[in-house]
Parts: C-alpha cells; sequence; structure tokens
C-alpha cells in the first residue's frame, strides 16, 4: 500500500513509522510530510532513506492509500477533506472529528466493525483508547456508571510537555510539573470540566455505543516522561462475581493482567513502555456501594495510545 504520514517529525509520527516497521505493514511507497521547518531532514524505514517534504495541498496528489495524520487539529481542519477528495483513507488522530456524526472512532480490539468503506476514520483520546481496551470486556455485566481519574505521563503534551518536565520550565504547563501534579489537561469549560475530560465522556459512549451510560472524569497531568494511569470506577447494573470479571478480562484481547497484590504486582508505566497492551491490576470491589468495581489501567500512551492503535486500524482496511 501506498502510505503518507502528515507530522512524521513528531513523536506520534515517528512512533507511527516505528510500529508500521514493527508489524511489517506492507508499504509501497512512503510520504512523509512535515511543516517547513521539519522539512529536508532524513528518516529510516525498512532500510532505505527517506526524506521529510512540506505538506502542502499538492501532497496530495499522489498515488496514496492511506494517510495518518497526526500533526494536531489544526493541520486536520485544513488538510483531511483535501485527502480524502483525492480518494485518500486518512486515520486521524486528532480531536477535530471524532464526535463528528458518520466517523467511526475506533479501538480495534472493542468496535473493529465500525470500520467499513469510509474515508475517514478517528483514533480515540490516548486515555480513553486503554480504558476502553479494559472497560469492553466488562460491558456484557451491564456497565451503569463509570468515573475515570487519570495520572497523565508528560508525553501527552508533546516535546514541550517532556522539556518542562527535564528541565523544570513552564513552557508548556502554567506550573512546575517537577514539583506538582497538575488537575489541568487542556483547557476549561464552562461547566468546570476541562476538554480532556470531556472527550473521555463523549468517546467512551460513542465507542461503547451507550449513550445511555453515566460517564464523568477527571485528568491529571503527573511528572513522568510515559504511560497513563487511569484509575476506573465502575457500576454495574446487577451483582458480579469476582471470578468472572478476572475471567473476562484474562480472555479479553490486548489485556494483561497485574494484579498479586502480596507481592506488590500492580500494573506499571515502566513496564507498559515499548509495548502494545493494556495492564490491569488493583481489581477489587467497591466496598462503598453496591455492585461497585474498582481496577486501574496502564498503556504507553504513544504506542497504545495513539500510534499502535492507528496501524491497528489500518491493518483492517487490508
Amino acid at each position: 500500500m501506498n502510505i503518507a504520514v502528515v507530522g512524521a517529525s513528531g513523536a506520534v509520527g515517528q512512533k507511527i513509522l516505528e510500529v508500521l516497521e514493527e508489524r511489517q505493514f506492507p508499504v509501497d511507497n512512503l510520504y512523509l510530510l512535515s511543516s517547513p521547518r521539519s522539512a529536508g531532514t532524513t528518516v529510516q524505514f525498512n532500510g532505505q532513506e527517506y526524506t521529510l517534504e512540506v505538506l502542502e495541498p499538492a501532497s496530495f496528489d499522489k498515488d496514496i492509500d492511506i494517510a495518518f495524520f497526526a500533526a494536531g487539529g489544526g493541520i486536520s481542519k485544513e488538510y483531511v477533506d483535501i485527502a480524502r477528495d483525492k480518494g485518500i483513507t486518512v486515520i486521524d488522530n486528532s480531536s477535530e472529528f471524532r464526535m463528528v456524526d458518520g466517523v467511526p472512532l475506533v479501538v480495534p480490539e472493542v468496535n473493529p466493525e465500525d470500520v467499513h468503506d469510509e474515508t475517514l476514520i478517528a483514533n480515540p483520546n490516548c486515555s480513553t483508547i486503554q480504558s476502553i481496551v479494559a472497560l469492553k470486556p466488562l460491558q456484557k455485566f451491564g456497565i451503569k456508571h463509570i468515573t475515570y481519574t487519570t495520572y497523565q505521563a508528560v508525553s501527552g503534551s508533546g516535546v514541550g510537555g517532556i522539556a518542562d518536565l527535564k528541565e523544570g520550565t513552564t513552557t508548556t504547563y502554567p506550573y512546575n510539573i517537577q514539583k506538582s501534579v497538575l488537575p489541568h489537561i487542556d483547557s476549561f469549560l464552562d461547566n468546570g470540566y476541562t476538554k480532556e475530560e470531556m472527550k473521555m465522556i463523549e468517546e467512551t459512549k460513542k465507542i461503547l455505543n451507550d449513550d445511555t451510560l453515566n460517564v464523568t472524569a477527571t485528568t491529571v497531568r503527573v511528572p513522568i516522561e510515559n504511560g497513563h494511569g487511569v484509575n476506573i470506577d465502575i457500576e454495574f447494573e446487577n451483582d458480579f462475581d469476582l471470578e468472572d470479571i478476572y475471567k473476562a478480562l484474562e480472555e479479553a484481547p490486548g489485556v494483561i493482567i497485574r494484579d498479586d497484590v502480596a507481592n506488590l504486582v500492580y500494573p506499571l508505566a515502566e513496564e507498559a513502555n515499548g509495548t502494545d497492551e493494556v495492564y490491569v491490576g488493583r481489581i477489587r470491589r467497591d466496598l462503598s456501594r453496591k455492585n461497585g468495581l474498582h481496577m486501574f489501567v496502564v498503556a504507553d500512551n504513544i504506542r497504545k495510545g495513539a500510534a499502535t492503535n492507528s496501524v491497528q486500524i489500518a491493518e483492517l482496511l487490508q
């Protein structure tokens, strides 16, 4: 297949290339598109050297089958329709089209059936992706209410977030991320939630195809470089057996259980980094309410939370 990567110089774009190579995705011609600042630099892919080109409308005049967009909402808003008009299928990592009616929002382990003949498929928010992978196998027990509390690494803010963590600067964050956790990801809305929180709420309902779900979220930035954690509190319609919960998670694609508290085994970002699985642990009943469950979920937010999920979507299109 002929592939283009928009934002090829960024963290997610670079990781998409890495994952395409690892998974031996059948790439014939490869086009790497970037800002003028990065154009002209070279990268290696499958033993060949490729030069980054300036992104412009004419970039999509080439024979391209799939274009991965990993350059932010503004670029997606400007260029996605140009690519689609040329008959190119777009897999978009921004939030620009996620909640648009008719645009599938896809996590391949969860709703691969939503990929048909569309020319635009949206990649969900990073924290939503890992949460949904763990929630989907439990949907059969009748999920009534979900509460998310996230612990999101600075790599979710790109190179600027990583620089703030390493240097103690406040270029990306309003406060020194070396010294605090920040209960603030993306801008605040009139309802008191942040955009990041509303993304998780709305995307969960869309991916699970259940508008009746009650979902709330608090998203927090923490001073680690990579690997998001999410505490998920679930209320089910009816009582459940913990053994059935474990069995459902053990059988779920893309899930690894790390839950042996007697030996201090639970999900860690250090273990998740560099992998494509979702790690689940601290699985226990919620003692404060009937039919409640707690679990803690960790994943590599740049891989499963962005690049790998995008490549998995492309694999569904083969």
